[in-house]
């Protein structure tokens, strides 16, 4: 090879291991529209950037379409709230291991006029059900997301089937949340949304939380590490480094610290096992 392109080999193997190295100094999270909308994202992730350089890009979906992007190995870690989805995930063998690391609550929301009747109701249920005797417009996102995973289990506990009257009083938005409660707000509909994305939201109009308080209301999130046997191009160790933060104390602090208008959005809940 001759000398001047010898150097010009060399320098463009150089270039591409430099472009290589930048290119491996972030990780893909899939994850809820929730987190991403509340503001979490924004507060969290740039400590864990500053002390690790490693940079947190998300992607912020339905639970759904989150945990289809992971198994299609667009991804190093999943984070989302559909816990019964999530160790499919794991079993399935796409995923390294669970660990819960934060939750808060489900509400029903709906217009000042209210009328199913439903305000201050602590049982879920009995409020969908009044919902649906009446037929009060609801909106649903209908998107797979962990928030439409719960609410068609409760409105199963309720044995009430909404898929009868889509279209009419029952709406499904195939859209996040912050898209659904403008679609609720617009049209005067209940619909059900995590306290989280409720309090950042903007656009309240006349709404109020009617139903909140049942236990079946509860928000787990979860994260997981996508598996390098599945997912070859995965960035395990940065995507472990990356899980290992959010439980440990300091990432746990960050969530719990995370405030807006003066209330706490999450409240972390990993295995102290697993704190460090």
């Amino acid at each position: 090879m001759k000398p001047i392109k010898a150097l010009a080999f060399a320098a463009g193997l150089l270039a591409f291991a430099g472009s290589a190295a930048a290119e491996d100094t972030f990780i893909i999270v899939q994850s809820t529209t929730s987190t991403q909308n509340s503001g979490l994202y924004d507060a969290l992730l740039p400590g864990f950037t500053d002390k690790t350089g490693i940079e947190v890009r998300v992607v912020a979906v339905g639970t759904g379409q989150a945990i289809k992007n992971a198994r299609n190995c667009d991804g190093d870690v999943l984070l989302v709230h559909a816990k019964p989805a999530e160790e499919k995930f794991v079993a399935d063998g796409y995923g390294v291991s669970r660990a819960d690391v934060m939750y808060n609550d489900f509400v029903i929301v709906g217009p000042a006029d209210d009328p199913a009747g439903i305000a201050g109701a602590s049982d879920v249920g009995a409020a969908l059900g009044a919902i649906g005797e009446v037929q009060a417009p609801f909106a649903s996102r209908g998107d797979d997301s962990g928030t439409h995973k719960k609410e068609l289990s409760l409105w199963a506990a309720a044995a009430v089937d909404p898929a009868s009257a889509s279209g009419t009083w029952y709406r499904e938005t195939g859209s996040g949340m912050g898209a659904t409660l403008n679609t609720a707000v617009g049209m005067g509909a209940y619909t059900i949304t995590d306290r989280a994305t409720w309090i950042a939201f903007g656009n309240k109009g006349d709404f109020e939380i009617h139903v909140e308080g049942d236990a079946a209301l509860f928000n787990q999130y979860g994260v997981i590490a996508v598996n390098p046997e599945k997912c070859p191009n995965v960035r395990a160790e940065k995507a472990q480094s990356f899980i290992d933060w959010l439980l440990s104390q300091e990432g746990q602090q960050e969530i719990a610290d995370y405030t807006r208008d003066g209330q706490q959005l999450f409240f972390p809940n990993a295995d102290p096992a697993k704190v460090n």
